[in-house]
């Protein structure tokens, strides 16, 4: 395509939309849901070391680099490898592990859907103990515990359980694992069971949320950003003042605060801050980039990747003191150690803990439940949406003809339909597996071979000149070393040890099998692999259409395309002549 023949792009209706909208994917669930979550496997106050450490060093590079990618040529995450053919499969498997993610990103909003309605209760569900509980759980609205013996039929195994005072469980526990969730504690070897009607329609709801908001693209988007940025923030101050108030919630807050030397020698730590910055803050995923090519060419992305990973850190912090504040209240309560409250995944963190405390709200506990679910639903819905985006942008990239509404409508109905295994008994397992591997192992890969693309095979100095001529600045020796040495090498590192040191993946006490595991895997390796497919599809077109010769062609692979560059004509040429004059000066000083 010449470039006079690029279609016009739509752009952000202005600055703060763009800003909000950014804000509104990085401050979501990975916030309030998974950092606290993450904190809490890792040591609690030993993690925000290495955290603070990575996002310095990894995180805000990283943001400004995807920033410059998308915002230079105006294009996603796919169609942004004119920059080096040879590494589109990176595009193209970030599209896949995002789909992956986006899938179970809505299956939290369903289930803070189903949380919202069960809210307008006339004592919420999870306060008391009800029928669905053991006789361990201990009741959130007098502290006593059931009385009666429980019998859980899970498939073919039944499990009956005793009265036991040695070993207790909060009603919030007990209501979301055998009311909500349904959960079978076999885990898989009674299959996939059928799914739960009420989840499937939450989960119905939230797609069809997420297709209004994306129909438009980013002018409907972005006005919907201005509230699920802001109105989040109300309620965690809300939630910050109830949880410090709370008997024991000092020790939590302590828990959270105080580093244990000893874990900074844990490799998996590091290696968990370095997944939980890439999970928070949306990097590798290629939403930073699609939400960058929507900018206009000269927009200060500099001062937005610094202003969002300061607001993204603090965020994490505020959800980290709020969280442990709960958690010590509630290790308080049941006698146990703060990292022995919850024995589930990171979605029992969220639907657990939180829960439990707003049932302890003296006043108005079901108008501080309604507010605190429905601002979780906007955390997740600022989130999805540009996760979602990002297949959006790179369908209507490659086919800019097609109907943006379509696309959309498409690509709502298929996730959807993947979602309904989230609402079977198994579904926290197979959200436990894809978050790991499409969210974690594969997203780390990718981002190597994204750095190893740009800064090593398109060159860090060309790069380092296309922001020169976009942003009218010079790129400071802390973004060049962390950019060309650092963030490259320390990623490698950390990925190829936790591969060797890696365990079976658990969800509370059960154990992933062989088969679990493999299919896990094999999320990782359909995204590993789009990479070779794609340098093999992207050598054959050179070599049948530009460079008959195979020497040529894979030489030309790995040099940017013709469609590389700012989109605006005028812009294109200038760009060329800036180009041209810092090679014949670099000649002359020579």
């Amino acid at each position: 395509m010449q470039e006079s023949e690029r279609p016009e792009r739509e752009q952000w209706a202005n600055k703060r939309e763009f800003l909000l909208s950014c804000i509104s994917m990085a401050v979501g669930v990975g916030n309030v849901w998974r950092f606290p979550f993450v904190a809490l496997e890792n040591g609690g106050g030993a993690f925000l070391i290495p955290y603070l450490l990575v996002l310095i060093f990894i995180g805000k590079p990283m943001y400004y680099l995807e920033f410059c990618m998308g915002q230079f040529p105006s294009f996603g995450s796919v169609k942004v490898w004119e920059l080096s053919p040879a590494f589109r499969g990176v595009g193209l498997g970030q599209v896949f592990c995002t789909w992956a993610v986006s899938t179970f990103y809505v299956m939290l909003m369903a289930l803070c859907v189903f949380y919202f309605f069960a809210s307008f209760s006339s004592a919420l569900p999870w306060s008391v103990c009800g029928e669905w509980a053991g006789p361990a759980c201990v009741d959130a609205a007098n502290n006593a515990s059931s009385t009666a013996n429980t019998t859980f039929d899970t498939g073919n195994t039944t499990f009956h359980i005793t009265n036991s005072t040695s070993s207790k469980t909060s009603a919030a526990e007990e209501y979301f694992m055998n009311e909500v969730l349904h959960i079978d504690y076999n885990g898989f070897k009674n299959g996939l069971g059928m799914p739960d009607w009420r989840l499937v329609l939450c989960l119905l709801f939230c797609w069809i949320t997420v297709f209004v908001v994306q129909a438009k693209g980013v002018r409907s988007s972005g006005k919907v950003a201005y509230f699920t940025a802001l109105f989040p923030y109300l309620v965690l101050f809300i939630m910050l003042i109830r949880g410090v108030t709370l008997p024991g919630a000092g020790v939590g807050v302590l828990y959270f605060i105080t580093p244990r030397w000893e874990k900074l020698l844990d490799p998996g730590v590091w290696y968990a801050a370095v997944e939980q910055a890439f999970f928070s803050l949306s990097i590798g995923f290629g939403n930073i980039i699609m939400l960058a090519s929507y900018n206009r060419f000269h927009n200060n992305v500099y001062l937005d990747a610094t202003l969002i990973t300061a607001i993204d850190s603090l965020t994490c912090l505020l959800a980290g003191f709020i969280t442990f504040a709960i958690l010590g209240h509630l290790a308080n309560l049941l006698g146990v150690g703060v990292e022995d409250v919850v024995q589930g995944g990171g979605t029992a963190l969220a639907f657990i803990s939180y829960p439990d405390v707003l049932g302890r709200f003296q006043v108005a506990p079901q108008f501080f439940s309604v507010m605190f679910f429905l601002m979780m639903f906007t955390l997740g819905l600022g989130s999805a949406v540009p996760y979602i985006g990002v297949i959006i942008t790179a369908i209507c990239d490659q086919f800019p003809s097609t109907s943006k509404w379509w696309v959309t409508l498409a690509v709502c109905v298929i996730s959807c339909t993947v979602g309904l295994v989230y609402t079977t008994p198994q579904g926290q397992y197979i959200l436990t597996l894809v978050n790991y591997y499409a969210g974690g192992v594969s997203i780390i890969l990718l981002m190597v071979l994204e750095l190893v693309g740009v800064v090593w095979v398109y060159g860090l100095r060309r790069f380092i000149l296309d922001i020169q001529f976009m942003l009218s600045r010079e790129t400071g020796l802390y973004w060049k070393v962390c950019w060309g040495i650092f963030n490259p090498i320390f990623l490698i590192v950390v990925f190829i040890y936790s591969r060797v040191i890696a365990s079976p993946l658990t969800y509370g006490s059960y154990v992933f099998d062989n088969v679990a595991t493999g299919v896990g895997i094999g999320l990782t390796v359909v995204a590993a692999l789009m990479v070779p497919v794609m340098f093999v599809v992207e050598l054959h077109k050179i070599y049948t259409t530009t460079s008959p010769k195979l020497k040529h062609a894979l030489l030309d692979v790995f040099k940017p395309t013709d469609q590389w560059g700012p989109k605006d004509t005028t812009l294109r040429r200038e760009y060329y002549q800036f180009l041209s004059s810092k090679k014949e000066g670099l000649r002359n000083s020579q």
